[in-house]
């Protein structure tokens, strides 16, 4: 039977759940206090707080699929029920959908690109294991 340390036990589980919210605020996923992002979409190389490593991180294009997703689940529906609810003009329409649309995606972009790189350091993806 082996004796393990509290190190390596709390190396061994990091929280899924906590390195995403944290990566959504824009925070280190290992200590939540240090950005992760040095403009709007590109990665630091380490946390300038905990030195943690960053330069593992490969987010490619899935913050811009959910992007996509999110703001096409969410707007698509939104634009059916004001449709049929107030029959507005088709540029005021247009308009306002084109610039929410716009809005969201600029907004959830970042926050989705750092929480894909909490996931990949809670599940140790991509070098952020310490052994690969």
């Amino acid at each position: 039977m082996r004796d393990t340390t509290i190190t390596e036990a709390s190396e061994a589980e990091r929280d899924a759940r906590r390195a995403l919210w944290r990566g959504f605020r824009g925070k280190c996923p290992n200590c939540g206090s240090g950005p992760i992002l040095r403009g709007y979409l590109k990665l630091r190389g380490h946390c300038p707080v905990c030195r943690e490593d960053l330069s593992h991180a490969r987010a490619d294009d899935g913050p811009a699929y959910l992007t996509i997703l999110f703001v096409g689940h969410l707007m698509a529906p939104l634009l059916l029920i004001v449709f049929e609810t107030w029959r507005p003009e088709p540029l005021v329409l247009f308009t306002t959908f084109a610039v929410g649309t716009i809005a969201l995606s600029l907004y959830l972009l970042p926050r989705l690109k750092g929480a894909m790189v909490g996931l990949q350091w809670a599940k140790r993806m991509h070098g952020f294991g310490g052994a690969n």
